[in-house]
């Protein structure tokens, strides 16, 4: 996908891929997951699906990294009758695309008529306590991407030229995350998430630096679309699965796929929880 450079262009291309997928779907949901590295499975398991590869969605990119598989999925949650979009993969600053492109699918969901956006990602623990398979609710983040996806001209049918960002994550939803994962009796703590543009993984100094700046956890997404769907309106949930001890933490070295492998095995009690959540924010069963 090319830089889009014009506001009005990003609008109606947004609506030109929100049109196809309201084209072949009976019912369009109100509330939507991203899913990162690893947690793409949740996808697979929602019932009476209808897989829509980004590839046959209008100015969509295709996710280049392993984990991300590249579908818009829609089914109901377990044997209720709630149902959500669900985006399998996304689109990284560090995979070349510009932060206009990468949050693109924001936009549609948007012009699609979602409210409620939850985001997850494989995420790095920087706090002591934080280590492999720790679930941790975004409370705040650090954008250190050197760049912010509502940069240029601004086109008001998605928000204002300057958000507020006091509360990028909602605390009402946070606050459904938290009894839900109580009742499921998961651990689940809140953090601030420094997003670093990637790929390589940050090195020691860096991680003190973190640290000093308040961050509890490190990661390369998740934060651009969290800006521009507070933009237009939504209400934010983000998780991060924390995959890996950052650099310096541990000694240990890191590799990309012992990111997937503890996304696979830690993932099936963060998808209990965002289905707890969205079942409640529902009101259905």
């Amino acid at each position: 996908m090319s830089r889009i450079d014009s506001a009005e262009a990003r609008f109606e291309m947004a609506g030109e891929a929100a049109g196809s997928i309201q084209e072949r779907l009976a019912e369009i949901p109100n509330i939507a997951v991203v899913l990162g590295s690893g947690l793409g499975t949740m996808a697979d398991r929602l019932n009476d699906r209808v897989v829509l590869p980004y590839a046959t969605i209008p100015h969509f990119p295709e996710p280049t990294v392993e984990g991300h598989a590249g579908n818009l999925v829609v089914g109901r949650i377990g044997e209720t009758s709630v149902s959500a979009i669900m985006l399998q993969g996304r689109f990284h600053y560090y995979e070349g695309h510009d932060l206009g492109s990468a949050t693109f699918p924001v936009l549609v969901l948007h012009r699609l008529g979602v409210r409620t956006l939850i985001l997850t990602a494989a995420t790095g623990g920087i706090r002591a306590d934080l280590g492999p398979g720790s679930i941790v609710c975004l409370s705040d983040h650090l954008n250190l991407l050197g760049a912010n996806p509502l940069r240029g001209p601004n086109e008001k049918r998605f928000g204002p030229r300057f958000p507020d960002m006091t509360h990028v994550y909602s605390e009402q939803l946070r606050k459904h995350a938290a009894e839900v994962a109580a009742e499921l009796d998961i651990s689940l703590t809140e953090g601030v998430y420094a997003c670093l543009p990637g790929p390589s993984y940050e090195t020691p100094a860096e991680i003190r630096m973190l640290r000093t700046l308040g961050a509890d956890i490190v990661g390369m997404s998740t934060v651009p679309e969290a800006i521009v769907a507070r933009h237009c309106g939504m209400e934010v949930l983000a998780f991060a699965l924390v995959t890996n001890s950052a650099a310096g933490v541990t000694g240990a070295t890191i590799n990309h796929q012992e990111v997937i492998d503890e996304g696979q095995k830690a993932g099936p009690s963060l998808e209990k929880i965002i289905e707890g959540v969205i079942v409640r924010i529902s009101g259905k069963s």
